[in-house]
């Protein structure tokens, strides 16, 4: 019996979550290896950022034209391709131009040109009651398997000291492996049905939900501008200076934190029946961006540590909260459009922090970036609240 759609969808979210979870990790130490500059990575990892929002925001803008089929199959080809690049060149301006076009993803969430198909997908496969634990399973997978490709950033280490190999070498393969995840994943997608979706004759795209979907871009970008300086590839970054950590170690503590995260985002579900989707966005994501702010001023690795945990057993209780609030809250034939004007801004606008990011952790071992995400994250959860709070989706009449 072949996969149903919402399980092709699930597993390869769990594939491309596997990649970016070592990815974000090794992506740094790799660079650093070739030669570059604190300030170089994090222009690296803007520029993954900028991409995958302006191809996002152009195919989420478009998607009702075309078949998600050939858009995801799309994707996946990209992917391959960067995994390619990044395996076999060395230069600063080369990896620049393949980080701006491919896939590379240096969070721990996902910000690629396959979020908005997937979640327009996933928001037709499920009734208005259901669509939050849909949204919430598919958050669930992906940050339990990136968890655990976290942790697997410390093999190329592992192997390389027992295989007796080149380090650089190892790390270079998992670049490799990162394309034929790739493979996998367009393996996938061609059993989708070659009718779903993506067919709708609207006028435009968005239409009726303009100004809604308009505004919560705005509260999403500076969120967005905020998560930059805190992408998975600088916290690592900010942790090997400041503590001398391992690869191997540094897995170690991104797979508690995703595992943490992946259990919150499953409450979330339940959280969300009882106190509402918007509630439970703002007032989980507080308490967080808090913790995150007195990160760089634990005077040792074990309180950082801590709050770190803390902060991930609650910063991403929004996430399926979120998807599902915006799917709710616009109609059906809307809701590709939707789905990518509000997550490009995950990209778009965190794509400038990283690079400030990486000046400011050139300068300083402290962790401003952290202070600056954790304040600039506060004041989007108190502008959701007011803007937003007497908005419903429809389950919560």
């Amino acid at each position: 019996m072949g996969l149903s759609t919402l399980n092709r969808l699930l597993l390869v979210k769990g594939l491309r979550a596997f990649a970016d979870g070592y990815v974000s990790l090794l992506l740094p130490l790799y660079l650093t290896a070739l030669g570059m500059s604190a300030f170089q990575v994090g222009v690296i990892a803007a520029a993954t950022l900028l991409g995958s929002g302006l191809l996002s925001l152009a195919v989420g803008m478009q998607a009702y034209r075309f078949r998600y089929r050939n858009l995801l199959l799309a994707a996946a080809v990209s992917m391959i391709a960067t995994g390619v690049g990044f395996a076999t060149l060395s230069e600063f301006w080369p990896l620049l131009v393949i980080a701006a076009v491919g896939t590379l993803n240096p969070s721990s969430g996902d910000v690629s040109v396959f979020l908005p198909l997937e979640h327009a997908l996933l928001s037709q496969l499920a009734r208005d009651e259901d669509r939050t634990a849909v949204f919430a399973r598919y958050s669930l997978i992906g940050a339990l398997v990136a968890a655990v490709g976290a942790l697997f950033a410390g093999m190329p280490d592992l192997l390389a000291d027992a295989l007796r190999i080149d380090r650089f070498a190892a790390w270079r393969a998992m670049f490799a492996l990162y394309a034929l995840i790739g493979v996998a994943a367009a393996l996938i997608y061609r059993g989708l049905p070659q009718a779903i979706a993506g067919t709708h004759e609207a006028a435009a795209p968005l239409r009726n939900s303009r100004k809604r979907v308009f505004t919560l871009a705005a509260l999403f970008s500076l969120d967005a501008f905020g998560g930059g300086f805190v992408v998975q590839s600088l916290v690592a970054l900010w942790l090997f200076q400041k503590f001398q950590l391992s690869p191997l170690v540094a897995g170690t503590i991104f797979f508690w934190t995703g595992v943490l995260s992946a259990l919150s985002q499953l409450a979330a579900v339940h959280v969300a029946k009882r106190f509402g989707l918007v509630n439970t966005m703002v007032f989980t994501h507080l308490p967080a961006n808090v913790f995150l702010v007195l990160v760089p001023f634990m005077p040792t690795l074990g309180w950082a540590i801590a709050l770190l945990l803390a902060r991930s057993a609650l910063s991403q209780m929004d996430v399926p909260t979120r998807s599902s609030y915006v799917m709710a809250v616009v109609p059906p034939e809307e809701r590709a459009a939707a789905a990518s004007v509000t997550s490009v801004p995950r990209s778009l606008a965190s794509a400038l922090s990283p690079m400030l990011a990486g000046h400011l952790l050139g300068a300083s071992g402290f962790g401003w970036p952290l202070v600056l995400a954790g304040g600039l994250k506060i004041v989007y959860d108190l502008l959701l609240l007011a803007m937003f709070r007497s908005v419903k989706p429809p389950e919560e009449g």
